[in-house]
């Protein structure tokens, strides 16, 4: 659509900071500053978000490598069912996610094994197991490929990195910005 007053030469003009339209009455007025910072500080709050969850994710994972290879028991895994499992589109195999059954301190547990393969149900398996905490069950050739390792950290590190530059960069220009008084002779 144009605007009508454009086609007409006669229209008084139209002041810039004008609002554009109205709506029932009432003008929308931006102020394209105050969004910008809201934008930025909302950035800022997410980087450092991630920052933390990845980090704690980091932590967890290494966690629970040491648990498993400083307090893990040995216990032989009955797989009861595999499932497939399908990615992206769906019609490309992506893995199967297989539960087994095994007995820790005189009772049964039935737990989601990790990887991907395929495992015939009835087949067993050795894993590692921590005591009280079941669930942390891992089969021996996984946890053989496993490594507490420090590259778990790189991504958040990167993201700090972009945050205290993001803030530097902030810092600058506010200081660029405010005026120096002069100087009293």
């Amino acid at each position: 659509m144009t605007d009508p007053e454009a086609s007409d030469p006669t229209a008084p003009a139209r002041n810039a900071d004008a609002p554009l339209s109205t709506l029932r009455g009432a003008g929308v007025d931006i102020d394209v500053r105050v969004v910008g910072r809201v934008v930025v500080i909302l950035c800022l709050f997410a980087l450092a978000a991630l920052v933390i969850i990845f980090t704690l994710a980091g932590v967890h994972k290494n966690s629970q490598i040491n648990r498993l290879r400083h307090n893990g028991v040995p216990v032989d895994v009955t797989v009861v069912h595999c499932l497939g499992l399908l990615g992206g589109s769906g019609s490309n195999a992506a893995g199967y996610s297989c539960t087994g059954t095994f007995s820790l301190d005189g009772s049964q547990h039935n737990e989601t094994i990790p990887g991907i393969g395929f495992r015939a149900p009835g087949s067993s398996l050795r894993a590692v197991v921590v005591p009280g905490d079941p669930a942390l069950l891992s089969p021996v050739d996984v946890l053989a490929g496993e490594h507490v390792s420090w590259s778990v950290y790189l991504l958040p590190a990167v993201l700090l990195l972009v945050l205290a530059l993001f803030i530097v960069a902030i810092i600058l220009r506010r200081r660029r910005r405010t005026p120096t008084p002069p100087a009293k002779p």
